[in-house]
C-alpha cells in the first residue's frame, strides 16, 4: 500500500494541526502528492511548507475544485478529517447544531458528491472519514457532536456498501481521546472520559496506514472501542447504564 501511494493525489481537511496534520504528514512521507486545506490559511500553509505539499485553505465543503487544479486533475484519496467538537444538550442554539451538521457530514457529502463520478468512471478511489468513537458510541455532555458524528459514520457505511464492487474503498477512523487541541476544548467531560487513554496524532494515522493496507472499513486507534460497540449493540439497556453512571459521575465532580 505504501508503494502504491507514491505519486497519487491525496487531499486532507482540517489538516492545520492534530490528526489532519499527521496523515498529511504520513501521506507525504509515503510519495504522494497531497493537499492540506484548514480554515486558518496560515496553519494550512505552515504544514505544506513542511511536507511539500500545496496549500488549500478554506471551507472544506468547497475546496474540492481548487484542489483537483492543484493537483493536476486527479484526487486519488480524500480524507474528510475537518470536524466540530460541539458541546451541549438537546438545549444547544440551533446554530451550534447546523454548524455540527454541516461540517461534520454535509462537508463529506458534498466531497463525495463532486468527487464520485470521476472515481467511478475509472474504477478507483479512496474515501477517508475522520469520525470518531463518539459515532459508534457517544460522547457526555455533546449532543451536537454525538449526533452528528453517528451521521458521518453512517454516510461513510453507505458509500462503502453502496460503491464498493465499483472500485470505492471507504475508511472510517473512530479514535477515543486524541491529544489534540480538540481534546483541550472537550473540557472536564475528556478529561473524565477521553484524557485517561489518549493517544497522539501520529498513532491514528498508524492505524488507517494499517487498515490501508487491509483495506479495512473500520478503523481503530483504540482497539479496545471493538467490544464497547459489541457491547452496546447485544446489551443496549446495559450499556446504556453504565454510560449513564460516567454522566453522573461527570455531574458530580461539576458541582
Amino acid at each position: 500500500m505504501v508503494d502504491s501511494l507514491h505519486g497519487t493525489g491525496v487531499v486532507v481537511t482540517g489538516a492545520g494541526g492534530g490528526i489532519g496534520a499527521a496523515l498529511a504528514r504520513r501521506f507525504a512521507a509515503s510519495g504522494a502528492r497531497v493537499v492540506v486545506n484548514d480554515l486558518d490559511a496560515g496553519k494550512a500553509k505552515s504544514v505544506a511548507d513542511e511536507i511539500g505539499a500545496t496549500a488549500v485553505p478554506g471551507d472544506a465543503s468547497e475546496i474540492v475544485p481548487e484542489a483537483l487544479d492543484a493537483l493536476d486533475g486527479t484526487v486519488d484519496v480524500y480524507c474528510a478529517n475537518a470536524g466540530l467538537a460541539s458541546g451541549g444538550t438537546e438545549d444547544a442554539d440551533e446554530q451550534i447544531w447546523a454548524d455540527a451538521w454541516d461540517v461534520n457530514v454535509m462537508a463529506h457529502v458534498r466531497a463525495a458528491k463532486a468527487l464520485l463520478p470521476g472515481w467511478l468512471e475509472r474504477g478507483s478511489g479512496r474515501f477517508v472519514s475522520t469520525v470518531s468513537a463518539a459515532g459508534l458510541l457517544t460522547m457526555v455532555g455533546a449532543a451536537p457532536y454525538s449526533v452528528t458524528k453517528h451521521g458521518a459514520y453512517a454516510f461513510a457505511e453507505w458509500l462503502s456498501l453502496t460503491y464498493r464492487h465499483r472500485g470505492l474503498k471507504v475508511h472510517a477512523i473512530c479514535p477515543q481521546g486524541v491529544r489534540t487541541d480538540m481534546l483541550t476544548a472537550s473540557g472536564s467531560a475528556g478529561e473524565l472520559v477521553l484524557a485517561p487513554t489518549a493517544i497522539e496524532p501520529e498513532d491514528v494515522a498508524d492505524a488507517l496506514f494499517a487498515g490501508m493496507e487491509e483495506d479495512r472499513f473500520l478503523i481503530l486507534p483504540h482497539p479496545e472501542v471493538a467490544g464497547y460497540y459489541a457491547a452496546r449493540a447485544a446489551t443496549p439497556d446495559r450499556w446504556l447504564s453504565n454510560m449513564n453512571h460516567i454522566q453522573q459521575k461527570w455531574e458530580a465532580a461539576q458541582k
